[in-house]
């Protein structure tokens, strides 16, 4: 089988525009190189062909946004909202990403390799995000369908006002959020993140991680928990 040549492109050189209508092209390459991004703005976003996409360098706000079908890796660090709104495909960052990473993203699977800032997980409709390190406070906030997964610690109000997202946490927890509670680690569980460790390429041991979801307790308007909305 002939293998699919890489197409090189300097972001530096052609500039975001350029490169990310050529991403858009119907003529895009099914694989495709970026240099020097130097930290450029929503680079690679809104790509909607099952292409493969490799960034060599540090990436600014909202990387990967809106990603459907695509494979991004980004190989750096990567500002706010990397894979925001993603629909489907994959977006790996080799290091740390800034906060809302995967924010209202509903579809497909988000890897940090590295740590991940507050927020991470926002409003999350359906997206797998596995997070190799830390995350920062109010993750998985409002956390709507999906799973996330992080193989270290995670910050103050995980999990605040969880609708139906499953959250993973190997190391330490700072404080729960809102109606967000620790529970039972079953079967179906062990295996669910064993396969999720598996696509990310983490070796973790799902036994170590502890289960974290929704008491459902805020799902309707009660008096007695006017405080917690």
């Amino acid at each position: 089988m002939t293998e699919v040549a890489t197409r090189q492109a300097d972001v530096a050189l052609e500039g975001v525009r350029a490169v990310n209508q050529l991403l858009h092209s119907p003529g895009a390459p099914a694989r495709l190189a970026l240099t020097n991004p130097r930290g450029a703005h929503a680079l690679a976003c809104g790509i909607d062909s099952p292409i493969e996409v490799t960034i060599d360098g540090h990436v600014g706000y909202y990387c990967a946004g809106m990603n459907q079908r695509a494979r991004v890796t980004v190989r750096g660090n990567a500002g706010v909202g990397v894979a925001e709104n993603m629909m489907s495909g994959t977006v790996r960052v080799t290091g740390d990403a800034s906060q809302s990473a995967g924010a209202t993203a509903h579809g497909g699977l988000l890897v940090i390799e590295g740590n991940a800032a507050a927020r991470c997980g926002i409003s999350m409709k359906g997206v797998d995000i596995v997070v190799g390190g830390d995350i920062g406070h109010m993750s998985a906030f409002m956390g709507q369908a999906g799973r996330l997964v992080v193989c270290g610690d995670a910050g103050a109000a995980l999990g605040d006002s969880l609708y139906e997202a499953r959250i993973y946490v190997r190391g330490s927890v700072a404080s729960l959020g809102a109606d967000c509670v620790a529970k039972e680690m079953r079967a179906e569980h062990l295996a669910e993140l064993r396969e999720l460790l598996d696509a990310a390429g983490f070796d973790a041991d799902p036994a170590e991680f502890t289960r974290y979801g929704s008491a459902r307790t805020l799902y309707n308007f009660h008096v007695d928990n006017v405080g917690a909305y």
